[in-house]
């Protein structure tokens, strides 16, 4: 399906860009990496739809890592508020 030229795939990471980009404009650390988790949530999302796994396989990489330190600190400053 192409819209404006552009491809879902391309609309998957041009979403996951802007979802990044709108986590740095978050007053709170909680926000900032919830929104943040999403984005990297799409770009995993991304990576797997890629022509090839070999081409996607970096994005999955660098995404899940950047989600799971997202929320190791989520939970981290969650049971330093019990």
């Amino acid at each position: 399906m192409e819209l404006f030229g552009i491809t879902g795939l391309e609309y998957i990471g041009y979403f996951a860009s802007l979802m990044v980009l709108l986590s740095f404009t978050m007053k709170t650390v909680r926000n900032l990496r919830l929104v943040n988790m999403m984005g990297c949530l799409l770009f995993i999302v991304y990576g797997f739809l890629m022509p090839s796994i070999r081409i996607g396989l970096p994005i999955i990489i660098a995404n899940a890592a950047i989600f799971l330190v997202n929320l190791f600190y989520l939970f981290q400053r969650y049971e330093l508020e019990k």
